[in-house]
């Protein structure tokens, strides 16, 4: 068995290598033909003029999420620690299964609640800058919401794991607890913020159909370059707009496989740098060896700064000093910027002044108040800020719900649409969906799963094992759209499959593999090793030790992990429209190698395609929301009654 895991654990590190190999081959006509750096660098995106400039794009792609992150940042870190901090134990049992439900909502359903809710009250506050129906403010704010849940939960995790001794520590000196919790307790956990950071810009820039409905799709660079009301495309949504359409072989289809390259490259980035604060976090609170580094290991040394030359502490000293000059910095720029889009130079820089001067005010004013009263101050703001972020999701949920319902009666479901689809019922949409997640189950289940025994029970600290999860990591962190682009490549094209369900089941299966390995893992690490030993004591083997008892332990997490990542894809757009979904199909698919309709594809098409269908919009939105909602509840059942049979 332990060889059989071994092989079953390897398909991690073919997938990597087929994807790495397969999009860097099929970028290398455009390589050839536009080089490398001129690609990068050329400011002109015009495939029908044979003008392949990737600039805007990447541009586009870094300011939509810069924009996500000015709004997730400061939102998701208050309401971390609001759950980690100040809620009561119960109540955070409550609030991190809601902030966790934001990443059970299909992307597809964001962008749609984007164009049906967020442009109109743009359009409302302002009228004279809004004029296009998409802008880059309007994706980043949606993204913003999409990688908060990120954000929140890594962040409550980070501050949560800070030692209970360091807070009774500060408050045996006499602080408060809010003091405690800015002066000790995040200071101790910033390393594991600056991941959860780093992980949401990863989320950001890798989604794809939100911003496909949301930017306006054109590539070009703003003017001036903070001007949030204009049209942007990423790299991301130009690759989902074009690729379909793509003749094979071309120049032009390279060149999309080209920016898949470039965005594999800098999500790469992203993680690396995630993993390494990580890393750096670990050995900060003593859980890891600073001399296993690879600083140490390159220079022999743990720090980059001289022996002695006193450069932390005295940065350290004028911290606050320096941290309150960059807020006052931060805003003033932040306001010149926006109000520089609203009125004339001179108004812009009056009102940054004022808006400064009235925050230096209310600090000296906010530093002259006694600790108790400081303490109900802050609490309130972040109980307010928490309060925000679940009226989101019920303006979400609610929004769709009260619209949608209406709409769903039984002919909606259980009928075809009309030609054109601007009538009938979407039952082959309903049919493929389930289709897709029930082939996408049985193959990624048996894969996951055994992977994650084997990387629990059998793996050693071996190079080959380091390999493995290494390829586990890199899988995890792909943006959904080159999981597409490789399924069309590989499968659709090479192995002959075409559009069909055999395709998007593999796909979809690659997808999401990674999650059920880490969960399957994490679940069988929390059974305590004395009963592996009573097991192996009583003359079992290791294997029969694993199914028969380590197994059923952990069976919680591991059927929780694998619910939710189906959920995740029954809710994927951009893989399944490049390998096994059609916009219309009046029939059932009669194999597995014909294509089908999916709710999130016909969803996009009628949001994108066919104004005047509003009710179908919401009736669509409203039963691809309710199953994924219904894997998410069933997950979180099942966690809880696993939970509560847990007796160690």
């Amino acid at each position: 068995m332990k060889y059989v895991l071994l092989a079953v654990s390897s398909a991690a590190v073919l997938i990597v290598l087929l994807i790495i190999l397969f999009t860097i081959s099929s970028s290398w006509t455009s390589i050839s033909a536009n080089g490398i750096l001129d690609f990068i660098f050329g400011d002109v995106w015009a495939p029908g003029r044979e003008d392949y400039g990737a600039l805007p794009l990447i541009a586009g792609t870094i300011l939509v999420t810069f924009g996500a992150m000015v709004f997730a940042v400061p939102v998701g870190l208050a309401s971390a620690i609001y759950i980690s901090e100040i809620a009561p134990a119960k109540t955070r049992n409550v609030l991190k299964p809601l902030v966790e439900l934001f990443s059970a909502i299909p992307s597809v359903v964001y962008g749609f609640i984007g164009m049906v809710v967020l442009i109109p009250v743009l359009k409302m506050f302002f009228p004279d800058q809004q004029v296009f129906s998409n802008s880059w403010l309007a994706a980043s704010l949606v993204l913003g919401v999409m990688a908060m849940p990120t954000i929140i939960s890594v962040s409550e995790d980070a501050i949560h794991s800070v030692p209970q001794s360091y807070r009774e520590a500060s408050q045996a000196m006499g602080a408060t607890k809010w003091e405690t919790i800015i002066k000790v307790v995040v200071p101790a956990a910033i390393s594991g913020i600056s991941a959860a950071i780093i992980l949401g810009i990863g989320r950001a820039i890798g989604e794809t159909m939100a911003v496909l409905m949301l930017t306006g799709n054109s590539p070009v660079i703003p003017e001036p370059l903070w001007n949030v009301f204009g049209l942007i495309s990423t790299l991301t949504g130009t690759i989902a707009l074009q690729l379909p359409e793509s003749v094979a072989g071309s120049v032009t289809q390279s060149a999309l496989f080209e920016l898949g390259v470039i965005l594999m490259v800098m999500v790469l980035a992203v993680n690396i740098c995630a993993r390494y604060v990580i890393k750096r976090t670990n050995r900060k609170l003593g859980n890891a060896d600073p001399t296993k580094s690879l600083l140490f290991r390159i220079t022999g040394r743990t720090s980059l700064l001289p022996a002695g030359s006193g450069l932390m502490d005295k940065a350290s000293d004028h911290k606050g000093e320096l941290m309150t000059l960059f807020l006052f910095a931060l805003v003033f720029v932040g306001v010149w910027m926006f109000a520089s889009l609203l009125t004339s130079d001179l108004y812009s820089l009056i009102a940054a002044v004022v808006v400064v001067a009235a925050l230096a005010a209310v600090l000296k004013v906010f530093s002259g108040v006694n600790s108790t009263e400081r303490q109900k101050v802050c609490f309130g703001g972040l109980t307010v800020v928490m309060g925000f972020v679940l009226l989101i999701l019920v303006v979400i949920i609610g929004y769709i719900l009260i619209n949608g319902l209406p709409v769903i009666d039984w002919e909606f479901l259980t009928t075809s649409p009309t030609p054109g689809g601007r009538g009938g019922g979407i039952f082959p949409a309903i049919v493929g969906s389930l289709e897709l997640i029930a082939g996408t189950a049985l193959i990624a289940f048996p894969l996951g799963i055994l992977t994650g025994i084997y990387l629990n029970e059998y793996a050693r600290n071996t190079p080959y094992t380091r390999v493995i999860r290494e390829a586990i990591d890199l899988l995890n962190g792909t943006p959904s759209i080159v999981f597409g682009m490789f399924g069309m490549i590989v499968f659709v094209r090479y192995a002959g499959m075409g559009y069909s369900m055999l395709a998007g089941w593999i796909t979809l299966a690659f997808m999401i593999l990674p999650v059920i390995i880490r969960t399957t893992e994490e679940a069988m690490k929390s059974v305590p090793p004395e009963l592996r030993e009573a097991s192996r004591a009583m003359g079992a083997t290791k294997w029969k030790t694993i199914y028969k008892v380590v197994i059923p332990a952990a069976m919680g997490g591991i059927v929780t992990g694998s619910i939710l990542s189906i959920g995740r894809a029954a809710g994927e757009t951009a893989p399944i429209m490049l390998t096994a979904a059609v916009i219309s199909q009046p029939n059932l698919a009669g194999s597995i190698f014909e294509p089908v309709m999916a709710l999130p594809l016909h969803l996009y098409h009628l949001a994108m395609d066919l104004p005047g269908t509003t009710d179908l919009q919401y009736g669509t939105a409203t039963v691809l929301l309710f199953i994924v909602l219904v894997f998410f509840v069933a997950a979180s059942l099942i966690r809880s009654h696993y939970n509560k049979k847990v007796r160690w």
